[in-house]
């Protein structure tokens, strides 16, 4: 599991997920100087570190590297929610905790997501999340369990899609 990026690591990470191509250390230096004071030095030490933790790849170009990243900000993020999640004594309940606390947004990308996951012919992964122990497969889907969280009369009736 990656631990998570400090700050600036992340704000270097940001652009080179965000452009999707290989980035020397002055595009970074140039587009982070919009934003605050920081010295060629600093990007090239930040770039060689997330290197060295594997996170990008680089590629020898004259004197100067280009380093493109080596997964994508949404793995990034899974990784880091299932981390948090693997952590947690009680995962049915982190789960629905954390449904809880998701926008309507969120909400709806959740959906979409486990439709995709069903459509391809896929059980989805949090099948038995929100299941109480010892009832595995009997349990409400990642769905409905979100369903349930924005109107709780539609877990009594059986979900709400």
């Amino acid at each position: 599991m990656p631990r998570p990026l400090g700050e600036l690591e992340d704000a270097v990470m940001t652009r080179v997920w965000k452009w999707n191509r290989p980035v020397t250390v002055r595009e970074v230096l140039e587009d982070l100087q919009q934003e605050r004071s920081i010295a060629y030095t600093t990007v090239m030490t930040v770039l060689d570190n997330l290197h060295q933790k594997g996170w990008v790849r680089r590629e020898a170009e004259g004197r100067a590297y280009r380093y493109e990243a080596v997964s994508t900000r949404a793995a990034y993020a899974a990784a880091l929610m299932n981390d948090a999640w693997a952590q947690s004594d009680n995962p049915a309940a982190a789960l629905v905790a954390f449904f809880g606390m998701m926008s309507d947004e969120q909400r709806q990308a959740l959906r979409d997501a486990l439709r995709i996951i069903r459509d391809a012919g896929e059980e989805p992964v949090a099948e038995t999340a929100a299941a109480p122990e010892g009832t595995e497969g009997a349990g409400p889907n990642a769905a409905d369990a979100v369903d349930a969280q924005e109107n709780p009369d539609s877990a009594t009736r059986g979900g709400g899609r």
